[in-house]
């Protein structure tokens, strides 16, 4: 064995009892009491050079939560000075490219693009390079890098962020199979949600989800989730799963897409009213009760957060005919919870209830302020949905 071969072997010795060492020593009753909180050392050797130890898991929030991305270091203050010490945390996207999102260096710090003034270093002691992210989103989610380098040497180790939530199939009026990529990821952002991810529609297979159209993924990939083989759906003695075509060309292939969306900072309804409405009029009651009809990712948000149950058919923002139930019982749609879609009836002409959404109010320093003006919303939908002018009159 070389002399470099040893001083190797030596290193991994010693790495491996200081990392047991630190990882004892850093277990307290607060860190069991918070089992979201994921530990990552980032250890030093005698050459300057750093070695990034990330632990297995991941961390799991909600939208509108907080969330600590854990990231840990270990340097001896005699000799090394902290100030000279970088901490950058990107995420990654798309075929291994990455968007920054924060940098420090010393006392010099910058947050980048949608994570301005909601992502901050923890501060919890030295060698602490962990960010917190405040009032998390959809988009939030993914996986992310902490990289910390000194005057010579970098390494780096990998957080998953996960996010509670709900997976659902959705298709527009216009029917089945119509959707390129870009087009269901905007279906998707429409209906308040994200084309999902393969891991989130895999637990939503997990957890039940049965559906035989295939739809577009976050990563250009199209598959659909088989609970009960049969078929039409992949032929019955193929065993049950998520069915994968593979990655499809994003622009010239059509299908559905498979939304994901989390908790909501607001309240989903089904307004009382002695008369059942149509599309314009459901709009203007809402408005009237000082909401906005319900997008069908709000829908299924309820449903999944609120326990949203309701054997009522309702009209949502894209003009479909849902309702959500929670206990399912024979006269309300079958032996299964879920929510039920009874399709795209005529907006003028069929009659129905109304599922409305109301925002909670954000905290000012002077009282509380609804986020987006009722008339600002319904101006803006009413401009890309050509109801009549009249129908303003309700604000």
């Amino acid at each position: 064995m070389s002399s470099k071969q040893r001083q190797l072997q030596v290193f991994g010795e010693m790495f491996f009892v200081i990392f047991i060492l630190t990882s004892a020593l850093s277990v307290s009753p607060e860190d069991l009491m918070e089992p979201r909180r994921r530990v990552v050392h980032v250890l030093e050797d005698e050459t300057g050079a750093v070695i990034v130890q990330t632990a297995p898991g991941k961390v799991v929030t909600h939208r509108g939560g907080s969330i600590t991305l854990p990231c840990r270091f270990h340097h001896e203050p005699e000799n090394t000075d902290p100030a000279r010490i970088r901490i950058k945390w990107t995420k990654v996207t798309d075929a291994l490219q990455f968007e920054d999102v924060f940098v420090a260096l010393g006392k010099q710090q910058r947050v980048f693009g949608s994570y301005r003034g909601r992502v901050f270093l923890e501060r919890a002691g030295p060698g602490d390079a962990s960010v917190i992210i405040q009032n998390v989103t959809l988009e939030d989610y993914g996986r992310y890098e902490c990289e910390v380098t000194n005057d010579m040497e970098d390494d780096t180790g990998f957080v998953n962020l996960d996010l509670e939530g709900v997976v659902f199939p959705y298709y527009p009026r216009d029917g089945r199979y119509k959707l390129n990529y870009h087009e269901a990821e905007d279906a998707c952002k429409h209906q308040d949600a994200i084309l999902a991810s393969h891991s989130q529609l895999h637990k939503a297979w997990l957890e039940g989800l049965d559906w035989c159209n295939a739809g577009w993924l976050e990563d250009g990939s199209v598959q659909y989730p088989i609970s009960n083989p049969r078929d039409q759906c992949g032929r019955k003695d193929t065993p049950a799963g998520v069915r994968n075509y593979g990655y499809r060309h994003k622009e010239d292939e059509r299908y559905d897409a498979f939304c994901f969306t989390s908790k909501l900072n607001g309240k989903v309804y089904f307004l009382k009213r002695f008369k059942k409405v149509n599309y314009a009029e459901a709009v203007k009651a809402c408005v009237r009760d000082g909401s906005a009809v319900a997008k069908v990712g709000q829908l299924y948000a309820a449903w999944k957060f609120q326990l949203l149950d309701r054997c009522e058919a309702g009209w949502l923002e894209d003009g479909s005919i849902r309702y959500p139930i929670v206990n399912p019982r024979s006269r309300c749609g079958g032996s299964h919870p879920g929510v039920r879609h009874l399709g795209f009836p005529d907006k003028k002409f069929r009659l129905y209830g109304v599922y409305c959404f109301r925002e909670y109010m954000d905290e000012t320093a002077g009282g509380t302020k609804v986020t987006k003006p009722l008339k600002e919303s319904l101006i803006k939908w009413k401009s890309s949905n050509s109801i009549p002018a009249n129908a303003t009159n309700a604000i």
